[in-house]
């Protein structure tokens, strides 16, 4: 009788401080998030992480170019061709477009070659608050911020912090930096041509380049240019 009374103790203790970590989680993911509603961060998690990775295992690691734009002061090109190749239901979603989740269904089960059904809320929580890894509790953790992200910021919030925290290319984070790097431009004056250049890479920024565009890129910048006078202006 005293060791099934002395488990229930364990199990209520355990229970007990499973419910406190939990609550502390919500809690501190809640604050991180109504925080960045109104701050622009200094720095994303993933630039941290990175930087840790090299410090504890040696791994390559560039200092990232950073710079920080309003959403005003960044080309309505841009947010029109990123909306286009990225999210195109982007103001009527709310963070998960199931829509594209049953089409990427249906191709898997057709045997297609499968494709991302990431929204821009969702790869603006990975950018801004988990690294870059492969840990099965990261989409997890995307899962959970774009819930509270959807809740907490509007979609012209979204869009800037996206469009600031993306990773455009091994180093470069945000439009700032891409456009800089790629047409020694400021975010601000991308034409329509370069700013569908610029989105035609985001599937795979460390692998292409708007410097070295395949045929496959002038392809997909021709599409996102014909999609791009339909998409909002923000």
């Amino acid at each position: 009788m005293k060791k099934k009374t002395q488990r229930h103790a364990i199990a209520a203790w355990v229970f007990k401080t499973l419910v406190k970590f939990f609550l502390v989680l919500v809690s501190l993911t809640l604050l991180q998030v109504a925080v960045l509603k109104y701050v622009n961060p200094p720095f994303t998690v993933n630039m941290v992480w990175e930087r840790l990775r090299h410090q504890w295992f040696d791994a390559h690691y560039v200092v990232p170019a950073y710079e920080w734009r309003n959403l005003s002061d960044i080309s309505p090109h841009l947010k029109q061709a990123v909306i286009a190749a990225e999210d195109q239901r982007f103001l009527t979603h709310h963070g998960f477009d199931f829509q594209e989740i049953k089409i990427v269904i249906n191709d898997v089960f057709e045997g297609k070659s499968a494709r991302g059904a990431s929204t821009i809320t969702m790869q603006a929580a990975r950018s801004v608050f988990l690294p870059a890894t492969r840990n099965p509790l990261r989409k997890l953790g995307e899962v959970w911020y774009t819930l509270l992200i959807e809740l907490i910021w509007d979609k012209m919030r979204i869009l800037e912090m996206y469009l600031n925290t993306v990773d455009w290319g091994t180093g470069i984070v945000g439009a700032q930096a891409g456009a800089w790097r790629y047409y020694q431009s400021s975010a601000a004056e991308l034409t329509p041509d370069q700013a569908a250049l610029m989105a035609a890479i985001l599937p795979s920024p460390h692998i292409l380049s708007p410097s070295e565009p395949t045929p496959s890129m002038e392809t997909r910048q021709q599409r996102i240019l014909s999609d791009m006078p339909r998409m909002p202006l923000l």
